[in-house]
């Protein structure tokens, strides 16, 4: 248990004052801080939430490290391969990226690529390139790497490819980059709605039982014994399909919380079974307080470190929901452009046997689902900070 082990600390660590202080320390703590001692003992969790802060970071500011813009096409390059980058020029820093020089295969008649070593194309950083807002409201049109002089020269369009591009020469670094925002802020606003269903609709079934239970749970089950992809179709062919990208995204997050929720509401309804007998929600009544001020201001805090651990390991289903739907072809289409619509290319097995490196955007769905398990894990075993 945390307490045995700080316990443990102090008497190692220290006698007589030093210790005490220690233990006074331990025994005086809040719930949250011994949630977060026991956290950051984690390393795997702690990792983890390193790992997705980045991410997180990325999606916010993606225009900034990406060096082209990731909707401009260049079909003159197109389904180029991944690029290197050198460095080292001469014995100096100079770093740059071979020309690249394309010819139709005269058997095949497909395109393929030769680099020119004759032709360096310096990679410059922190320069100017395509314009972009943060945020809508700041204007820039810097970035981490670009090309000196402009993307727009005779070897070096859109250089340098360091991921490829695809069918239509759009640059799968910066597209990368730019579905992080749209995946990951799915994850986050779907859980959002998901919390807010889960915890009332919950709520009400185990703090008042009776019909009321009866009836979200009957929906529960129903909704739960329904084969997941055909209920995505069916939600997802509801969607008109001349909404704007905002709408579909907006269509396609309330449907994936209308799924996740019933895994939350079933938590919640149990946590509110064992405590609706409690003595203090007993005293809150008898004190006169109402129903929504004992739900809200008694019950739930007392389990909010469990929902917060729950709403984390949610979260994973959520951006694979995503990546699903619009690799089917259900949920995000282009323009838009998230993890799953760039995977939409891979559906031909051909396509992925000539140009592997359009499964790329797989490695950061893999990443963030495994980091988001990880975190997820360390938070639920600190929600418990006297348990085993």
């Amino acid at each position: 248990m945390v307490v045995e082990e700080y316990e443990g600390q102090s008497q190692g660590g220290g006698t007589g004052l030093q210790g005490a202080q220690e233990d006074e320390k331990v025994f005086v703590a809040t719930q949250w801080q011994l949630m977060w001692w026991r956290f950051r003992r984690h390393k795997l969790a702690m990792t983890s939430a390193f790992i997705l802060s980045v991410f997180y970071i990325v999606g916010l500011c993606f225009e900034f490290l990406a060096h082209t813009d990731p909707v401009t096409s260049y079909v003159d390059v197109a389904y180029i391969g991944p690029q290197k980058i050198h460095y080292i020029d001469d014995g100096a820093w100079s770093p740059y990226v071979e020309g690249i020089i394309g010819m139709r295969d005269p058997k095949t008649f497909k395109k393929v690529y030769t680099t020119d070593p004759e032709v360096k194309v310096p990679v410059s950083f922190f320069c100017k390139g395509y314009p972009w807002t943060f945020l809508g409201l700041v204007h820039f049109d810097h970035h981490l790497v670009c090309i000196e002089g402009g993307a727009e020269g005779q070897y070096g369009r859109a250089a340098p490819f360091v991921l490829g591009t695809d069918v239509l020469g759009r640059d799968m670094y910066s597209r990368i980059l730019a579905g992080t925002r749209l995946s990951l802020s799915i994850g986050v606003l779907g859980v959002a709605i998901s919390l807010v269903l889960g915890v009332t609709l919950g709520g009400i079934s185990g703090f008042y039982g009776g019909w009321a239970d009866n009836v979200i749970q009957r929906i529960i089950e129903i909704t739960r014994s329904i084969p997941t992809i055909p209920l995505w179709v069916a939600l997802a062919a509801s969607v008109p399909r001349d909404w704007s990208i905002v709408q579909v995204y907006f269509g396609i997050t309330v449907i994936l919380s209308l799924v996740a929720w019933t895994e939350l509401g079933r938590v919640v309804r149990g946590r509110f079974f064992s405590m609706r007998e409690e003595d203090f929600v007993t005293a809150a009544r008898i004190a006169g307080a109402s129903d929504a001020r004992v739900i809200l201001r008694h019950m739930v805090p007392g389990f909010t470190s469990h929902l917060i651990a729950a709403a984390t390991l949610a979260i994973p289903f959520m951006i694979i929901s995503e990546t699903a739907l619009s690799f089917l072809g259900l949920g995000l289409h282009a323009p838009a452009i998230s993890w799953g619509v760039l995977l939409q290319a891979t559906q031909n097995v051909q396509s992925v046997a000539v140009y592997p490196w359009l499964m790329l955007p797989a490695v950061p769905v893999i990443i963030a689902v495994l980091a988001f398990n990880f975190l997820g894990d360390g938070l639920r075993d600190a929600a418990d900070p006297y348990g085993g």
